[in-house]
């Protein structure tokens, strides 16, 4: 198992958001999970002015067929699951492009 972490900054530097935020992150992240991304388990935590996520990943054979890289597949989630949620696009900056 590999693990990544990444952060979603928040549009604003004022915390104002419900103290549910986390979970909320998360269940964000779950519902936009594929398969192919291997996420096993998520953590996170509310920080200053971003929420730090800490995702779990399956390790994947380099020499399989389509293989991407650890930081890819955690960066390509994050960027699916900001996309596709109205609530994470209206709070956080958009996250990094995968590497």
């Amino acid at each position: 198992m590999d693990i990544v972490y990444v952060s979603l900054n928040r549009r604003t530097s004022e915390h104002t958001g419900p103290t549910d935020e986390v979970a909320e992150v998360l269940d964000a992240l779950w519902a936009h999970a594929m398969p192919e991304d291997g996420l096993e388990h998520a953590s996170g935590r509310s920080e200053g002015n971003r929420v730090d996520l800490l995702m779990y990943l399956l390790t994947l054979d380099p020499a399989a067929p389509g293989f991407r890289s650890v930081t890819h597949r955690a960066g390509s989630l994050l960027h699916r699951c900001h996309e596709a949620s109205p609530l994470l696009r209206s709070r956080y900056l958009p996250p990094d492009a995968p590497a």
